[in-house]
C-alpha cells in the first residue's frame, strides 16, 4: 500500500510541477521560472528512478531504470528540460499504472485471502464464545450459523446445511452437508446450522494451502522468463554501448539519448510474469490449482490424457449388481468372510452386500493377498479364494462353463466379475460395477474436440475396460495394470513423442502421476498430499474442470506469445521511427508505457471466467449415448445402480432368498 501511494504521489507531484512550468512560461515568456520548474519536475520524478538504478548497480545489475536515468541526465545537460521532465514523469506514471493493474491481476489471490473470517463461534463449557480464529484449537467444536463463513476446516458432527464451496472448488451450486461430511475454511453456509469438529486452523486449512500454492506458482519463473531475465542483464549495457557508438558516429547526443529511451524493454520483461499471475489466479478462482508457470506451459502442449478408471472416470463407489450361483447366499457369505481381511477396493461392495443381507461379520482364520489376482483366506475350515481368472487358475480349479459365460456377460456389460472358490469348487461369480461420473462423457468429448487423445489405464479386467472405454468414447485403454504397469504405460506414450497428462486421485496412482509430463489430481479439497504434490490439482470431483484447465493453459501461453511479440514490435517500430526522424524521447517513453499497459491489459483478459467447454460439446457427447443407459448397454449412471434394469439376477432378489434361508 505504501509503495502504491508513493508512486502515485510522485506522479501527481511531477504533473503539478510540469503544469506550473507551462503556466509560468505562458505568463512570463523567456523567463527562468519555466526552466526551474521543469528541472524541478524532472528531478522530482527522476529521483526514485535514479535511486532504483543505483540499487540495481550495487547488486551488479544494469536495470531499465539505468537507461532512463542516463537519458534524463543527458537531456538536462543538453538543456532539453521538457524532454527530461516528460521522460521521468511518463516512467513514473507508467510505473504507478503498472502497480495498479498488477494488483488487479492478483485479485484472485486477495479474494482467497479475504475469504477466511477473523473470528469463530466456539462451544466451550456449554456456552457460545466468539474468539479469534487463530485461538481455535484442533478438536474444538465451532458453531456455524446461516449466512456465515466457515472459519476452520472440520467434520460436521451435528446439523445439516447447504454450503457454498465456490471459493475452494469453483462449484457455484451449494453442497449438502450432514454428519460426517467435511467443510472448509472460507466456504459459506447458505442455509442450516452446523456444529463442526475442528481438524484444521490457520495455515493448516485447505484455503491456506491453496493460497500458498498460488503464491508459489505466481512467483515461479518459466524457462522463457528466466531467459528474459538473463537477456536483460546483458541487454542494458549493450544498449548503452550502442548509444555511445551512435553519438560518436553521428555527433548527435540527442539521437543517442533517444535511442536509450526507445530501447527500454519494459513490456518484454513483464510479458510473461504478468500472464502467469493472471492465469494461475483465474485457475485458483475456478478451483484449479496450478503448481507453476512451467506446468501451464506444459499443459498447453498436452496431446494425450491418461485416466485412472475407478474414482476418476467413475464415482468410485462400486456395488454388487449381480450374482450367478447355485447358492448365492453362501457365495456372498464366504466371499464376505474372505474379503474382511482385504483392503482391495472391490472388497467393500461385497462386505456391504453381505451386511445388507443380514450376515454377521466373521473374520477369516488366515489371509493371503495375491496382488493383481485377489485374496485367499480361511473360512469355516475351507480355503476360500475371491478374485479373477488368474486366482482361480492359481488354485488349480476349473471354472464351470455356465459361470465362465456369466463372467463374460458381466464384463460385456461393464461389471467386474469376481469368482468365489471354496476348496476345489467355484461357488459362483459376483458382478461388481461402479457408476460413471455424470459429466464424464461430455468432458471427454470436449478433450477430443481439441485434438487431445484419451487413454484409460485400469487394473480391471480387459472385458470391463473395453466396455467402459467404448461407452465413454475413450480412444484407447490398457487393462489389468498394476501401479508400476501404469507408470510404464505413461512412459511408453512419452517415448512415442506424446506430451502426457495423467489424471488420478493423487495417491494410488502416484508413480504414474509423477512420471507424466503433467500430473493431475482430482477431488483434492482437503487432501494435503494432492494439493502439495500434484502439478495441477482439481479441487472438486467435477471432471469438466479438466478441459477447462487445458483451455486456460492454452489461453495463457497464447497471451504470453502475443505479449512478447507486441513488446518486440514496439521496440522495432520506435527504432525505425528514430532512424527516419520524428520520434523524440518523450514520444518514445509514451509509446513504451502504452505498450506496457497493453501487455498488462491483454493479460488481464485471462481473469475472465473460462467458459464450460464441456457444455459446448454436450450435443456431440449426447451422440455417444445418454447418461441414463441401462446395464445392458453401458455403465450404470447412478451410484446406487438401478438393479431392476440389469437384465440379470438382481441383488434384491438374492437378498430376499438369503433372508428366507
Amino acid at each position: 500500500m505504501k509503495k502504491w501511494l508513493h508512486t502515485w504521489g510522485v506522479t501527481a507531484g511531477a504533473v503539478l510541477l510540469i503544469l506550473a512550468s507551462f503556466v509560468a512560461g505562458w505568463m512570463a515568456p523567456g523567463g527562468s521560472a519555466y526552466n526551474v520548474l521543469m528541472i524541478t519536475a524532472a528531478v522530482f520524478a527522476g529521483y526514485p528512478v535514479a535511486a532504483g538504478a543505483i540499487r540495481a548497480l550495487t547488486a551488479k545489475v544494469a536495470s531499465i531504470e539505468l537507461l532512463v536515468t542516463i537519458a534524463a541526465v543527458g537531456a538536462l545537460i543538453l538543456g532539453n528540460y521538457w524532454e527530461a521532465a516528460a521522460v521521468t514523469f511518463l516512467f513514473a506514471f507508467g510505473g504507478a499504472l503498472e502497480n495498479l493493474t498488477l494488483a488487479r491481476t492478483r485479485s484472485a489471490l486477495d479474494t482467497l485471502v479475504d475469504a477466511a473470517p477473523d473470528t469463530a463461534v466456539v462451544l466451550r463449557d456449554g456456552k457460545q464464545q466468539t474468539i479469534d480464529t487463530y485461538d481455535v484449537v484442533i478438536g474444538d467444536h465451532v458453531l456455524v450459523k446461516p449466512g456465515a463463513p466457515v472459519p476452520v476446516d472440520g467434520i460436521v458432527e451435528h446439523g445439516t446445511g447447504a454450503v457454498t464451496e465456490a471459493m475452494i472448488t469453483g462449484e457455484s451450486t451449494p453442497a449438502s452437508k450432514q454428519n460426517g461430511d467435511s467443510v472448509y475454511a472460507g466456504t459459506v453456509l447458505a442455509s442450516g446450522v452446523l456444529t463442526v469438529r475442528v481438524t484444521g486452523v490457520g495455515k493448516s486449512t485447505t484455503l491456506a494451502r491453496i493460497v500458498t500454492r498460488v503464491e508459489e506458482a505466481q512467483d515461479a519463473k518459466l524457462p522463457a522468463a528466466r531467459f528474459i531475465d538473463r537477456f536483460s542483464r546483458w541487454y542494458t549495457p549493450a544498449v548503452v554501448i550502442v548509444a555511445a557508438i551512435a553519438w560518436i558516429l553521428t555527433g548527435n547526443p540527442t539521437l543517442a539519448l533517444t535511442f536509450l529511451v526507445i530501447a527500454c524493454p519494459g513490456a518484454l520483461v513483464i510479458a510473461i510474469p504478468v500472464s502467469v499471475v493472471a492465469g494461475t489466479g483465474r485457475g485458483a478462482r475456478d478451483g484449479v490449482l496450478i503448481k507453476g508457470g512451467q506446468y501451464l506451459e506444459l499443459a498447453a502442449k498436452v496431446d494425450t490424457v491418461a485416466f485412472d478408471k475407478t474414482g476418476t472416470l467413475t464415482v468410485g463407489v462400486p456395488s454388487v449388481v449381480a450374482i450367478e450361483s447355485e447358492d448365492p447366499a453362501r457365495t456372498v457369505m464366504l466371499a464376505a468372510v474372505a474379503e474382511a481381511g482385504s483392503e482391495h477396493p472391490l472388497a467393500q461392495p461385497i462386505l456391504a452386500a453381505a451386511q445388507q443381507a443380514g450376515f454377521t461379520q466373521d473374520l477369516p482364520s488366515k489371509v493371503d493377498p495375491v496382488p493383481g489376482e485377489g485374496i485367499i483366506a480361511g473360512a469355516e475350515d475351507l480355503t476360500v479364494g475371491v478374485g479373477n481368472h488368474a486366482l482361480v487358475a492359481r488354485m488349480g480349479v476349473e471354472i464351470p462353463s455356465n459361470l465362465d459365460g456369466a463372467a463374460a456377460s458381466f464384463e460385456s456389460r461393464g461389471a467386474t466379475p469376481v469368482f468365489v472358490v471354496a476348496d476345489d469348487m467355484v461357488m459362483g461369480v459376483i458382478g461388481i460395477a461402479d457408476a460413471e461420473r455424470p459429466e464424464a462423457r461430455e468432458a471427454l468429448a470436449a478433450l477430443r474436440s481439441r485434438g487431445i487423445k484419451t487413454v484409460m489405464l485400469t487394473g480391471d479386467v480387459n472385458g470391463v475396460a473395453r466396455t467402459v472405454a467404448g461407452q465413454l468414447g475413450i480412444d484407447d485403454y490398457r487393462a489389468g495394470l498394476l501401479p508400476e504397469d501404469k507408470l510404464e504405460a505413461v512412459s511408453a506414450l512419452q517415448r512415442g513423442g506424446h506430451i502426457v497428462a495423467m489424471v488420478g486421485d493423487g495417491v494410488n496412482d502416484a508413480p504414474a502421476l509423477a512420471t507424466a509430463d503433467v500430473g493431475v489430481a482430482m477431488g483434492s479439497a482437503g487432501t494435503a498430499v494432492a494439493v502439495d504434490t500434484a502439478d495441477i490439482a482439481l479441487m472438486s470431483d467435477n471432471l469438466n474442470r479438466l478441459p477447462e484447465a487445458f483451455k486456460l493453459a492454452r489461453r495463457t501461453v497464447r497471451t504470453m506469445r502475443v505479449n512478447v511479440a507486441l513488446a518486440i514490435a514496439v521496440v522495432l517500430l520506435l527504432l525505425v521511427g528514430v532512424l527516419l526522424g520524428g520520434v523524440t524521447m518523450a514520444i518514445g517513453m509514451l509509446v513504451h508505457e502504452l505498450s506496457i499497459l497493453a501487455v498488462i491489459g491483454n493479460s488481464m483478459l485471462l481473469l475472465r471466467p473460462v467458459r464450460n467447454v464441456a457444455r459446448e460439446h454436450r450435443a456431440q457427447a449426447a451422440g455417444h449415448g445418454g447418461n441414463d443407459a441401462t446395464f445392458g448397454g453401458s455403465l450404470p449412471s447412478d451410484a446406487n445402480v438401478d438393479e431392476a434394469r440389469l437384465g440379470l439376477r438382481r441383488v434384491g432378489d438374492i437378498q430376499e432368498r438369503v433372508n428366507v434361508q
